[in-house]
């Protein structure tokens, strides 16, 4: 019965969802059928849209990963831009500077650099919540502003590249980049990274003690303190798994897509990273679909604002109505709930 609420509930919004964006068509005086037939066309169309879908997916499917395991503890991070940024700056860093360790060798450290200090940006936020109370939304919005700011410094003066006058870093070498999985599009190796992490993430919250607590204390904090499970330390694990996946992402849109550092790296994915985890409802597989979900519309509202002049923010206008919608039944259901167990 729960399978069957569910997926009618799924189709319900995707009416509605399908209803609006029909609307929006006309009220931009297009042609549904025709538009409909543009938007699949960008994204079926040829091997390049296809395959830009997955490129778009990649930094998504991390940062809207490292999201749903914050949320799960109730940690609220919204600061996966801000660690997107610190770990992208952490890979320029080290893919720029150590020139005498082999290309592979480079890799490996650029995303270790990356996780490692988006997963400490997180947990600035996490230590201000222990020690002092302060929300973690507030920390996490206001490193966000630090974070894409000394981005900004940075290609202007210790990372800008020598023989340029753009702000922005030296391109990073062949070898020291992840490689091109379908040439000549931009698909690289950072799609199979970031399913991997998906399939990681979810052994780690389903499979192990360590998801176990985490859970626990997402659900039921004073549960978990009655039970022995320390709140804290649950909170400081999720905080730096969520900044460390963010920051990955950061890793991969530098060393795999743009081959170096330069100022709006993110397309603000880190704030859609948000919206994906809430859709996907924190789950690792759903935040997989969610991300390439939402990048598929990203392509193929481009190719309908190439092709007839219909903006793209459609889809952000759509997918916060979907939000929206999935929220709306989540506390319909519990004021539904409420009055029963009242009456």
């Amino acid at each position: 019965m729960k399978t069957k609420k569910h997926l009618l509930d799924i189709l319900w919004i995707v009416i509605i969802a399908v209803a609006a964006t029909t609307l929006m068509m006309i009220l931009c005086k297009a042609s549904p059928l025709e538009a409909y037939q543009m938007f699949f066309n960008g994204i079926f169309g040829n091997l390049s849209s296809f395959c830009e879908v997955f490129v778009k997916a990649t930094p998504l499917i991390l940062t809207g990963l490292g999201c749903a395991v914050a949320f799960r503890t109730g940690f609220f991070n919204i600061g996966a831009e801000g660690q997107f940024y610190v770990g992208a700056i952490a890979a320029a860093m080290v893919a720029l500077n150590l020139t005498g360790v082999p290309g592979p060798a480079r890799i490996v450290l650029s995303m270790l650099a990356g996780f490692i200090c988006g997963g400490v940006w997180a947990l600035i936020a996490a230590i201000f919540k222990a020690k002092f109370g302060i929300s973690e939304i507030i920390v996490t919005i206001m490193l966000n502003y630090i974070a894409i700011n000394f981005l900004g410094i940075a290609v202007r003066t210790f990372l800008m590249d020598p023989e340029g006058t753009v702000p922005q870093s030296a391109r990073i070498e062949s070898s020291s980049a992840l490689g091109l999985l379908m040439p000549p599009t931009r698909l690289n190796a950072g799609i199979i990274i970031a399913v991997a992490a998906v399939i990681i993430v979810w052994i780690l919250m389903e499979k192990t003690k360590v998801g176990y607590e985490i859970k626990v204390v997402g659900f039921n904090k004073r549960a978990a303190k009655c039970n022995g499970i320390s709140v804290m330390k649950n909170i400081v694990v999720s905080a730096f798994l969520s900044g460390g996946l963010a920051g990955l992402a950061g890793v991969i849109e530098v060393i795999g897509i743009q081959k170096k550092l330069l100022e709006g790296i993110s397309s603000d994915c880190g704030y859609t990273a948000v919206l994906i985890a809430l859709i996907a409802s924190n789950n690792p597989i759903g935040v997989l679909i969610a991300a390439v979900g939402f990048a598929a519309m990203q392509v193929g509202a481009n190719s309908m604002q190439r092709q007839m002049g219909i903006p793209s923010a459609i889809v952000n206008i759509l997918i916060g109505l979907v939000v929206l919608l999935i929220l709306g039944r989540k506390i319909f259901r519990l004021s539904f709930f409420r009055k029963k167990a009242k009456n």
